[in-house]
């Protein structure tokens, strides 16, 4: 396989993408999107848990636009938004591999009460704008150390930790009692912020988070 991909001469595109949506059947789903990105010559990594998808692959670049629309024709990924790698030779993968597992981020989480379905209302930058000039609105940066001490928005929060099992419980308690006040969370890709969103949905929160440049209101 990898001297299949070496002998290619059509440059491939490499896209990372995650979504959060109920799949009843996980095996099924499995089988149906294996065949469908083989279809379309993808190779790369993909993991499927009960509560999503999230893959890592690299598509012939005439392919991506009929790729794009095969993954948002999949019922709860209408919207999703495919991370294009800006630095890459296409490379990076030789096979396609789509796996069951458990959840798709290892995050930690434990909770019954936790429900991803509590996502939320995606805002703009304007939106973003206008939240953070209201001084009732938290914001708080969910990277690591390293990346909050590079840059941070003006004011933002640092739940002081470089583990996300660790970040769960020290982001609810940082916020414990700031129920009242507008919250926002933004991380690196996406995911570390959209995961908590619904952590402090469940507790009643009024929380906001940024999606690379997107946010969502409970």
């Amino acid at each position: 396989m990898k001297e299949r991909l070496l002998q290619e001469t059509e440059p491939r595109t490499t896209i990372s993408f995650y979504r959060y949506l109920a799949i009843a059947d996980v095996a099924a789903f499995r089988d149906r999107l294996y065949v469908g990105l083989s279809e379309l010559n993808v190779f790369g990594r993909v993991y499927i848990a009960a509560e999503g998808i999230n893959a890592q692959v690299s598509v012939p670049a005439s392919k991506f636009e009929a790729l794009a629309g095969y993954l948002r024709g999949i019922p709860g990924m209408e919207e999703l938004r495919l991370n294009v790698a800006v630095e890459d030779d296409g490379k990076s993968f030789f096979v396609l591999k789509v796996k069951i597992r458990a959840k798709i981020v290892a995050d930690g989480i434990d909770d019954p009460s936790f429900d991803m379905g509590r996502k939320g209302k995606y805002v703009d930058a304007e939106d973003f704008n206008r939240l953070t000039n209201d001084p009732a609105t938290i914001v708080v940066d969910m990277r690591n150390h390293y990346e909050y001490e590079v840059g941070h928005f003006e004011n933002a929060l640092e739940v002081p930790s470089d583990t996300f099992r660790e970040q769960l419980p020290m982001s609810a308690d940082l916020l414990k009692d700031k129920k009242d006040a507008n919250i926002i969370m933004y991380c690196t890709g996406g995911s570390g912020a959209r995961r908590r969103v619904p952590i402090c949905c469940t507790r009643v929160f009024r929380m906001y988070s940024t999606w690379k440049g997107d946010h969502q209101l409970c």
